[in-house]
């Protein structure tokens, strides 16, 4: 008997493309064709996801999108498709910095684009934003609140740390079968849709010679930054942001409600304050994920915002 659950049917069908930037790095695109080629002179919107996420996790957000643009999605080095063949010590943001920006100059190389970052992408488009700010026309930044401060006198046994990791493997978690992936999302996002849990299961996962199910992403992602997050030069970067910026949340996270004492509330509302523009959009009965939790709400933000 077949126990599987029925897969999403997606509204908005894609094209996967595999790109090789700044020489050597392979990328995957997922690119979604604006309605029989209009709006030529629309921005392409580009997205980019969190920490442990894949591009393909906003196919049901583009689903509810107009479709009178392109829209792009990227799965981050070390992430999905854009996984390499040779061993990597650990990932920075400023490969993720160059990353973006050789991608910005391949999708649109003479024009700004619409830039989204989720979380860890909302993290790396401010950044990237403030120092590019001719590149980008319009800014959505979804839960990418950023990392606490830290104080150089942690660096000696953060690198201590680092080093001593680099002295074992490391390992992602697997699941027995499919199912057991859309419970572990549903349980991440308790308000995913079961159906496209199970299509996303696929992408989000990849069946192993063993029988067991493995998150799509590289085990380095596990090992701790051998540097600091330098929030002073991160904030810099931000108040150089000359696009509009949509700040986006679900009313079911935050900082206020993840109890985090070295990062307050106050703490965020006083980097935000940085930035010239900013409008906020609070999305209900969200979490952090919200283009999985309400991916119709998050869409309808997304066009009220770059319609204006």
């Amino acid at each position: 008997m077949n126990t599987q659950p029925p897969h999403y049917v997606p509204h908005r069908s894609c094209t996967v493309e595999q790109i090789t930037i700044r020489g050597a790095v392979s990328y995957r695109l997922r690119r979604w064709a604006p309605e029989n080629g209009s709006s030529l002179n629309t921005p392409a919107l580009l997205l980019t996801h969190g920490w442990m996420d894949v591009g393909a996790s906003f196919q049901r957000c583009v689903d509810d999108l107009s479709a009178d643009r392109e829209v792009i999605a990227l799965d981050w080095r070390g992430f999905g498709g854009s996984r390499g063949t040779q061993p990597v010590d650990s990932y920075g943001f400023h490969d993720y910095y160059g990353d973006l920006d050789a991608i910005v100059d391949y999708i649109s190389p003479t024009s700004p684009i619409d830039l989204l970052g989720h979380s860890m992408g909302g993290n790396i488009v401010m950044t990237y934003a403030g120092t590019c700010p001719t590149r980008v026309r319009r800014l959505i930044n979804v839960e990418g609140f950023g990392l606490a401060k830290s104080d150089p006198s942690e660096a000696p046994a953060r690198l201590a740390q680092w080093l001593s990791q680099l002295k074992s493997p490391t390992s992602l978690r697997s699941f027995a079968s499919e199912q057991d992936v859309v419970d572990h999302l549903k349980h991440r996002s308790p308000r995913l849709e079961q159906e496209y849990g199970a299509w996303l299961a696929r992408h989000w996962t990849e069946p192993g010679q063993d029988g067991r199910w493995h998150i799509a992403a590289d085990a380095a992602h596990k090992r701790v930054n051998p540097m600091l997050y330098r929030c002073d030069e991160i904030v810099s970067t931000w108040a150089q942001i000359q696009a509009p910026v949509l700040w986006v949340e679900g009313d079911h996270t935050g900082l206020e409600q993840r109890g985090d004492d070295k990062y307050p509330r106050s703490e965020f509302e006083d980097r935000l304050s940085k930035v010239r523009s900013v409008e906020r959009a609070v999305i209900n009965q969200s979490g952090h994920m919200v283009h999985l939790d309400q991916p119709a709400a998050l869409a309808t933000a997304i066009e009220n915002f770059l319609s204006r």
